[in-house]
């Protein structure tokens, strides 16, 4: 069994950053694809960023790019999102979730992956 929990959510101005992270129990965290995702009030999940098992390739969103960055840290069976530049419109509750198919395409659709944290809220003022 798996678990995740995600931490790092919080309240921050137009313009500033934070840095999300997934701590992933169990003992095959290198063998997972590992991926962010997000939901705003009323509106469906939605994909945010994706990284491979070895940490190789990376996807993101097109409202993600040139602003967040995903990580993973084996030793520490942790992922990241920072996201920098963030703006009213990326609030959202942000959910951590594991895949366990090799990377490919479909990485940034929420029913590939089997495992999902609890989520945590990311609030952007204006």
């Amino acid at each position: 069994q798996v678990q995740l929990v995600e931490s790092g959510g919080g309240l921050v101005q137009d313009g500033g950053s934070l840095t999300l992270s997934c701590a992933v129990s169990g003992r095959t965290f290198s063998s997972y694809t590992m991926g962010w995702f997000r939901q705003a009030p009323g509106k469906e999940r939605a994909f945010v960023a994706g990284v491979s098992r070895g940490g190789s390739r990376k996807t993101y969103a097109d409202s993600a790019k040139g602003r967040f960055n995903i990580s993973r840290d084996s030793a520490k069976k942790s992922v990241y999102l920072r996201m920098d530049s963030l703006k009213p419109e990326d609030t959202a509750v942000y959910f951590c979730a594991a895949d366990a198919r090799i990377w490919s395409s479909r990485a940034t659709i929420a029913s590939q992956y089997d495992y999902w944290g609890q989520g945590t809220q990311v609030t952007v003022s204006s």
